[in-house]
């Protein structure tokens, strides 16, 4: 964030003073309401009876997990000491400097929650040619936790015992083979 600053003055009546024509108007309606001296603004706000506003860049929101998201409004929306002791047990059990300014920068200028990714699961398959009416695909089956059996069918199958993550796909060494990403959405 950086930390330049914009001003503007602003009447007791809600409108800006417009730097161009030098009296006040509605926002919408002043074609110059800021200014970027600090020293400026005041003295025009001495001088028009008016008051100094600040404009600071939005400062950017923290990703935050929503386990985090949750002890941080606890911690915000804290009625009793307990509450607060619980949300500093939170932030000292990781002892890493890191999150805790993290975490410290998400309260200050506020946070954004990240959902766990969800892992792609993919249809694993060979395409094995086939005769006049068609051609076979040889696809991949969960036939119980470790053991892939193989069936051979006219057209790709969906179901839940066909699919597999990439981490699933490594370690039964499915590698080889083409994959199809599918959704929930696919069936």
């Amino acid at each position: 964030m950086s930390e330049e600053k914009m001003y503007a003055v602003k009447n007791d009546d809600g409108k800006y003073c417009d730097c161009e024509y030098e009296k006040f108007l509605p926002l919408s309606d002043a074609y110059c309401p800021a200014i970027v001296i600090e020293d400026n603004a005041k003295a025009i706000a001495r001088d028009s009876g008016g008051h100094v506003v600040t404009f600071v860049e939005e400062p950017k929101k923290v990703v935050v997990s929503p386990e985090e998201a949750k002890n941080i409004d606890a911690l915000i929306n804290a009625k009793s000491y307990q509450q607060v002791i619980a949300f500093a047990t939170f932030i000292f059990n990781h002892k890493n400097s890191k999150f805790v300014k993290r975490i410290l920068k998400a309260i200050t200028n506020g946070y954004t929650i990240t959902l766990p990714a969800v892992d792609t699961k993919y249809l694993v398959y060979e395409n094995i040619g086939g005769n006049t009416h068609g051609k076979l695909v040889l696809q991949a089956r969960w036939d119980h936790p470790n053991h892939v059996f193989w069936n051979v069918s006219s057209q790709l199958l969906n179901g839940e015992e066909y699919r597999f993550t990439q981490e699933e796909i490594k370690r039964l060494k499915l590698k080889k083979y083409e994959t199809k990403a599918v959704t929930d959405d696919d069936d």
